[in-house]
């Protein structure tokens, strides 16, 4: 078991003062037993009126923020939580029903209602390039083992298409990441979902951050360190949701803080909202991910919310 702390800063700048609308965060990790939060701290400046927290659709944490109308050039939220992680070391093989381990399977009718929605495909593929892309990682010539067909998947994203950073916000489509054949962590998540809806496989939407240890060389050991991530979680019969990093080739949650979970990314936005001014006046954005492991460590003291 790890603790990890996690500091997520996001800036925006106006080149005039303007007001805010509500603006809509989640920034708090979920838990459960392989993450418990120990403590969190959100600072936020210029002080808003009025913030409280409710859960989505998805039971994911999402704070709700509002202003009084005061004017500011600048808005920050800094959130800063601390974590224990227990990474996953199960048998996912062993852990799932005899029957789902050779694929093509079937969802049983008890599970089927509720996974449906996150069976159905959300993109365009209109001449099934991302079918065809997924039906390679099928045994051509007989039944297909489930597992080695998701870690051959996740392992084929990250070898075959260059991972790059992108400013402007939103989600390539599937087809497009196949034609570019570069993407961001959220490019990398959406086609391994929609490839994996295509062959009837449930998938959901996952949006957190990743711990990146140095490695020997001084290299990040992770692709994806320094801003929020994005990864897939798989429904497998017997074993549950399993998480699959594509990005970095990653089966489990290894190194994973999850924070929200949807069908979609629009779902898991980090942080959004509105402000009222002239449109020249937005000058930039600047986000600052930093996730460190202090085990053993106690000088990160429990905080409670600060509205500086």
């Amino acid at each position: 078991m790890s603790i990890l702390t996690v500091r997520h800063l996001t800036r925006y700048r106006y080149r005039h003062p303007v007001s805010f609308g509500e603006h809509r965060m989640m920034f708090r990790p979920r838990e459960s037993y392989d993450q418990r939060l120990l403590d969190s701290n959100v600072i936020i400046t210029p002080k808003p009126s009025a913030l409280r927290y409710v859960h989505d659709v998805f039971g994911n944490c999402v704070g709700i923020v509002r202003f009084d109308g005061t004017l500011a050039d600048e808005l920050t939220f800094e959130s800063r939580v601390r974590l224990e992680h227990l990474p996953d070391a199960g048998d996912y093989s062993a852990e799932t029903e005899a029957y789902a381990r050779i694929f093509p399977f079937a969802y049983g009718s008890e599970e089927l209602p509720d996974l449906q929605r996150s069976i159905e495909r959300s993109y365009p593929d209109p001449d099934r390039s991302v079918e065809r892309w997924a039906r390679r990682f099928l045994n051509k010539h007989g039944h297909t083992d489930t597992h080695r067909m998701l870690a051959t998947m996740t392992a084929a994203v990250r070898e075959d298409i260059e991972y790059a950073t992108r400013t402007e916000r939103g989600t390539q489509t599937p087809a497009e990441t196949l034609r570019l054949r570069r993407g961001t962590c959220r490019d990398f998540a959406v086609l391994m979902m929609e490839g994996l809806r295509a062959l009837g496989l449930a998938t959901r939407f996952m949006s957190g951050y990743i711990y990146s240890p140095r490695a020997a060389d001084g290299s990040d050991r992770h692709r994806g360190g320094g801003h929020t991530h994005a990864w897939v979680r798989v429904y497998l019969p017997g074993c549950g949701w399993i998480e699959f990093d594509p990005t970095n080739g990653i089966v489990g949650n290894r190194d994973l803080i999850r924070v929200a979970v949807t069908r979609d990314p629009h779902q898991a936005l980090p942080l959004s909202g509105t402000w009222n001014g002239l449109p020249s006046s937005f000058l930039d954005m600047d986000v600052e991910v930093d996730v460190d492991d202090c085990t053993g460590d106690p000088g990160f003291e429990p905080q409670s919310l600060q509205l500086a």
